[in-house]
């Protein structure tokens, strides 16, 4: 039941992200892999050792890194470390000792990333994906060819 849950959550977010215009901001995708990276460390923090904590806080870390590198410059980063911590999801129970985790979240977790982090990686693909538009000339403005390669260009003479 959890993992039809993180599906069907994963898909009203992919809708809303849509409809409202969330998914034309590069910082939504990264913000999400953040929050899903974090919460980890609240369950560990509710029910766990210090220790268990440390390690769930080193973890998080990581894909924070990854959410923070993927904004700044190759968005496949984020889309590769959502998908990534839901597989993470799928073998960390086994790994790590973290007693404030609720037995159902694993798996709706790791539903969710990966629905969530493989439309993004579809979205990536498609190249029309997170352009930034730059009202002022000098404006450095990134987009994605379409081979979803990160481009940064600089506008001139271009006003709004």
């Amino acid at each position: 039941m959890e993992y039809l849950v993180g599906i069907l959550l994963s898909l009203g977010t992919i809708v809303l992200a849509a409809v409202v215009g969330f998914a034309r901001e590069r910082s939504f995708y990264s913000t999400v892999l953040i929050v899903v990276a974090t919460y980890y460390i609240l369950f560990a923090a509710m029910g766990a050792s210090g220790r268990t904590l440390m390690i769930e806080i080193v973890i998080a870390s990581g894909f924070i890194l990854f959410a923070a590198l993927g904004f700044k410059g190759n968005f496949w980063l984020v889309a590769a470390a959502l998908m990534g911590h839901g597989i993470f999801d799928f073998i960390r129970p086994s790994v790590i000792a973290n007693p404030g985790v609720p037995h159902w979240w694993p798996g709706f977790c790791m539903a969710f990333d990966v629905i969530f982090g493989g439309w993004m990686a579809l979205h990536c693909c498609s190249g029309e994906a997170f352009r930034i538009q730059g009202p002022w000339i000098g404006t450095p403005v990134s987009f994605y060819s379409k081979a979803g390669r990160c481009r940064t260009i600089r506008l001139s003479g271009w006003t709004p």
